[in-house]
């Protein structure tokens, strides 16, 4: 028997080191190594056997069986590496494979595009931190202390300040409005400031709505501003954004930090006014509320409202976003869907 085994091994070894392909390896592993390889036909064959001569067999034949598996590896990974060393001319007049591109979030691409607008027009890029007190959120904006959107019922507040007042009571920003205090505190007036960034509010998301949403606002404090230059500045903005004249009418509407308030809509993109489910079947949608800054949040910024004034509005970002694209439902740009997010590369 171990006579035996020795030939085996011997001969096997010579044939690993003449096998010239991966196939004829394989199958001279299985030749050998297989159910019924010359090997484990040997294994077969020990019970007859005293224990003695068992013992010893069994030992030589799991050392045969090791080394040929160590010689088997050894070669396959010598022939793949020379037959991935063989020489290889490729065809260079063939056109090569572009490499994949991302793009910009459609929403971004949309605040870079009103930046762009607004900073043509002398205005200043400003930010704040995506946590805000009830003081800047509520306070500065003139909302009485009883107002809904203090609630949880509208607005995130931070676990462990619910019960707390003013600047030690935080919150997720319900809205960029209060970063306009800011910016006057620490800047004063004359201004020409936008401030775009993500909202959170605690509503129920539909087509048209998201808990996680975004704004871009914009503010003029100037002294004696006139309306009618907000006006024509929100037709020009809309104008530069589409390329294209974009007919809006303006609505009285009521909001704390602004007196007279207005509800702008435009004429919906989507449906071309003949009625959708974007715009309720109207055929406007509501874009932004604007107006003059109230005298209380002037003061709270501690500008004298009977010297200055000026224009405010707030526009929601991801309806602009769906305008432009003729996308009906907004949760759409924020699904994470590459299917979908590709068409904007």
């Amino acid at each position: 028997m171990l006579e035996a085994i020795e030939t085996i091994l011997a001969r096997a070894q010579a044939d690993i080191a003449a096998a010239t392909d991966v196939e004829q390896l394989q199958t001279l592993r299985r030749t050998l190594l297989g159910k019924k390889g010359s090997l484990t036909e040997l294994l077969k064959q020990l019970g007859k056997l005293d224990p003695d001569a068992r013992r010893e067999a069994g030992q030589a034949t799991n050392r045969a069986k090791a080394a040929l598996t160590d010689a088997f590896d050894v070669k396959l990974e010598q022939l793949l590496n020379e037959a991935s060393a063989l020489d290889f001319k490729p065809d260079l007049t063939l056109p090569g494979i572009a490499p994949l591109n991302g793009g910009l979030h459609p929403i971004q691409q949309m605040c870079y595009d009103l930046d762009d607008a607004f900073m043509s027009l002398g205005f200043e890029v400003f930010s704040e931190d995506e946590i805000t007190s009830e003081y800047y959120a509520f306070d500065c904006l003139n909302f009485p202390p009883e107002h809904p959107a203090r609630e949880s019922m509208d607005t995130y507040w931070i676990e462990g300040t619910e019960e707390r007042r003013g600047t030690d009571r935080l919150c997720l920003r319900p809205h960029l409005t209060g970063a306009s205090v800011r910016y006057l505190k620490a800047h004063g007036a004359p201004a020409r400031v936008v401030y775009p960034g993500r909202v959170y509010r605690n509503e129920q998301t539909d087509a048209r709505h998201e808990r996680a949403f975004y704004q871009y606002e914009a503010l003029i404090v100037e002294k004696d501003f006139p309306f009618a230059s907000g006006q024509l500045l929100v037709r020009t903005i809309l104008e530069k954004v589409f390329g294209r004249e974009v007919e809006i009418r303006m609505r009285a509407g009521f909001f704390p930090f602004v007196e007279p308030g207005f509800e702008i809509d435009m004429r919906c993109l989507v449906c071309g006014g003949s009625g959708c489910k974007v715009c309720k079947q109207v055929g406007w949608i509501e874009v932004m509320p604007g107006g003059t800054p109230h005298p209380n949040v002037l003061s709270a910024a501690g500008l004298d409202p009977s010297v200055w004034s000026g224009f405010y509005i707030n526009v929601g970002l991801d309806r602009l976003v769906m305008m432009r694209y003729g996308v009906d439902d907004v949760r759409l740009f924020h699904s994470a869907d590459i299917r979908f997010l590709s068409q904007f590369r």
